[in-house]
C-alpha cells in the first residue's frame, strides 16, 4: 500500500513552511520521523496560539 499523495503533500508543505527545509531533506525523513515533526510543530503552534 502506498501513502496517499495528498497526505504527503500536506506533511511536506507543513514542515517546509515552518522549518524552511528543502523538499529533498523532508522526503529523506522516514515516515514516522516526518510525522513526529508534524506533531511537534502542531504542538508549538497550539502553545503559541494559547499564549503559553
Amino acid at each position: 500500500m502506498t501513502y496517499a499523495a495528498d497526505r504527503l503533500y500536506t506533511e511536506v508543505a507543513y514542515v517546509a513552511y515552518h522549518f524552511h527545509w528543502s523538499l529533498a531533506d523532508i522526503l529523506d525523513l522516514e515516515h514516522g520521523e516526518r510525522l513526529r515533526y508534524v506533531a511537534e510543530i502542531a504542538g508549538i503552534n497550539t502553545r503559541i496560539s494559547q499564549g503559553r
